[in-house]
């Protein structure tokens, strides 16, 4: 797929950049944004620079990643040491 400007509205101002993400996976991301902006600590809009609200969005965003990142490979490491077990087992029952 080919880039393409993708613009959208936030804060009263204008964003753009270029994608080759799908319409439906751009769309995702800015929806994210949105909600993340929207939610948790209610800053007054006329006292932060919207660059800084901007920041702060992604931070968070960044920090979810992060756990959810850190949350993932316990999972897969505990599901490789049920593996393994799980092997050892059928293992000596064919013995």
């Amino acid at each position: 797929m080919q880039d393409r400007l993708v613009r959208f509205h936030l804060f009263g101002q204008e964003f753009a950049f270029y994608s080759n993400a799908p319409d439906e996976e751009v769309e995702s991301v800015i929806d994210l944004l949105r909600q993340e902006l929207e939610s948790g600590e209610k800053l007054s809009r006329s006292s932060v620079p919207s660059n800084k609200m901007l920041v702060l969005g992604c931070l968070r965003m960044a920090a979810k990643y992060v756990q959810l990142h850190r949350e993932h490979e316990a999972f897969r490491e505990m599901q490789k040491t049920r593996l393994g077990h799980l092997a050892d087992k059928v293992a000596s029952g064919l013995d």
